[in-house]
């Protein structure tokens, strides 16, 4: 045999008994087979992971699109809200008695004004005044929209206003819009009339595109007769109505995957969300074909890479030697004794070859383990601690000792999740010390602390046990009263301001009242915000009557 054969020999009986040889083969073949297994059993249902993480994908599209859609309306009802204050438009209606100095304006100036405004107001179209008959009294159209107001539009719950005209394509104005009504007060906060405003709902699409971000999938808000108002992908007006039957489908199942015909005849998937308070369809679809050729990519790459890993298998089973076995098992119930968190595991083997210097570096990665769990423990211990302590500082009041505005929010939250599951229903109470300012200025801050000190105790002691009671901020403290009937939630107001005005309250010269507001929980409350304003409305109106007085949310 010539010499360099032999060598080649003897270096390739070398590189077989090397253990780093062994326990590499051996790593790559343990990982490989069960993969390889897994993969060829998982193939089939393949494609059903792949739908199931495109109906994931656009269940959560559909709904930050709602929840978008949703907050653009609330925001464009606020401004609307805050237009329907101005004095020009009250004044304008002759509601009540006129204030002093003011003149009487005719339509001919509101429409000029409605104009003026609606100009500086990008998604509003058009703003029509009428009176509280319905009559229209002024626009800034030449040819106001009809719009008819439901019986009962000033109780609707979108922001003050109401969508009184659905969704719908304009095609004189070639785009999409929708008409909001909202109250006209006077001073008396008497009904004098309504100021409508027609909205162009391109407005919302950055919005809706932002919600879609990278995603290849199409978001369209639908009328309800199934017209197009907006897409992500193409102008919506060109597009025709989705087929009736998957419409009646997406309204009876929303946010659950439906195969349809979409709006361009192709077979989609897709899946819908409704918005509160908002006659529109929300769908977010994807194309089957395109999904099924995304999938197809997939399962091409993994062939490829199965039959690149079966060829590396195929190389290193050669390598692989008996002398692998034995030591491979020693080690590896040590490891899995240590995965099980046994780590008084040592190896006993301290010879020269690879095996005894693996079991050296895992005797040495055993201690340090060990020291390391130690240091843990107790780091974890005083984490624990100081997690306690700045969660106490992060949800208290640090004068009153009260839970603060943050923890009031948390608990309100739940108590309206629970309320709206079926639970019973609770009370705010928002008192005011009405003579705060008072107080500071005529005995010093310290003084007004404590009163402030004292009025917190006492809530805490007359609301009861399992009742929160929360600093709100400044002066104005809240307190949630559950299971107890309206009727008694006024009277534990009463005693709280009676408590209060008594004189022995303060334990000196200084002398306090409090007005409170009172709000219960009614059916069709959106969440706890909307308890705590009319709370928050009750006490303004308490307080505007004169202080040192109990008022409730009407």
């Amino acid at each position: 045999m010539p010499r360099g054969t032999g060598e080649r020999a003897r270096s390739a009986q070398r590189f077989v008994k090397s253990i780093r040889s062994n326990i590499l083969a051996f790593a790559v073949l343990a990982t490989l087979v069960p993969s390889v297994g897994l993969g060829l059993i998982s193939f089939v249902g393949y494609q059903e992971v792949v739908n199931r993480n495109v109906d994931y994908e656009l269940r959560a599209l559909s709904k930050s699109a709602s929840g978008e859609l949703a907050l653009w309306a609330r925001e464009r009802a606020h401004d609307i809200r805050t237009l329907s204050t101005a004095y020009t438009l009250v004044d304008g209606l002759h509601g009540g008695t006129p204030r002093p100095g003011a003149i009487r304006i005719g339509a001919p100036e509101l429409s000029a004004y409605l104009k003026s405004v609606q100009k500086k107001l990008d998604p509003v179209l058009e703003l029509t005044l009428s009176d509280a008959s319905g009559q229209v009294v002024a626009s800034s159209a030449a040819e106001p929209a009809a719009i008819e107001l439901p019986a009962t539009w000033q109780n609707a719950s979108l922001a003050s206003g109401v969508v009184v005209a659905p969704p719908r394509r304009d095609e004189a104005r070639a785009t999409a819009t929708m008409a909001i009504a909202v109250p006209v007060l006077s001073a008396r906060n008497e009904l004098v009339g309504a100021l409508t405003a027609v909205l162009d709902l391109r407005a919302i699409e950055p919005r809706v595109r932002a919600a879609a971000g990278t995603s290849p999938a199409e978001i369209l808000l639908l009328a309800a007769d199934g017209a197009p108002l907006v897409s992500t992908r193409s102008a919506a007006g060109t597009l025709p109505k989705l087929d009736a039957q998957a419409l009646v489908r997406f309204r009876g199942q929303p946010g659950e995957p439906q195969r349809y015909v979409d709006v361009r005849g192709r077979e989609a998937v897709g899946v819908a969300a409704a918005p509160n308070a908002f006659p529109v369809v929300v769908l977010a679809q994807r194309e089957r074909a395109e999904v099924f050729a995304e999938w197809l990519s997939l399962v091409k790459l993994y062939l490829a890479v199965v039959a690149a890993l079966m060829l590396l298998v195929g190389i290193v089973a050669y390598w692989m030697g008996r002398s692998i076995v034995a030591p491979l098992a020693t080690l590896t119930a040590a490891a899995k004794r240590i995965a099980g968190g046994d780590l008084s595991v040592t190896l006993h083997d301290e010879t020269n070859d690879e095996i005894g210097q693996l079991n050296r570096a895992f005797n040495a990665m055993t201690q340090r383990l060990r020291t390391s769990q130690e240091a843990l423990a107790s780091a974890n211990d005083a984490l624990r601690t100081k997690n306690n302590e700045l969660e106490a500082l992060a949800t208290t009041d640090s004068l009153t000792g009260l839970h603060n505005r943050k923890k009031l929010d948390d608990l309100l939250r739940a108590r309206f999740a629970a309320f709206a599951r079926g639970g019973a229903p609770f009370a705010l109470l928002m008192v005011c010390l009405d003579n705060l300012d008072v107080i500071n200025a005529d005995y010093g801050l310290p003084a007004g602390d404590d009163v402030l000190v004292k009025l917190a105790a006492m809530l805490r002691q007359t609301v009861g046990e399992g009742d929160p009671v929360a600093r709100f901020g400044g002066e104005r403290f809240v307190a949630v009263v559950a299971g107890v009937a309206f009727d008694d939630a006024m009277d534990l107001a009463e005693r709280i301001r009676a408590l209060v005005e008594a004189p022995d309250f303060g334990g000196h010269a200084i002398r306090s009242t409090v007005s409170i507001g009172v709000a219960q929980t009614r059916e069709g409350d959106a969440d706890a915000d909307t308890v705590l304003f009319r709370a928050d409305h009750a006490l303004h109106e308490a307080r505007r009557a004169g202080g040192n007085r109990v008022q409730s949310a009407m």
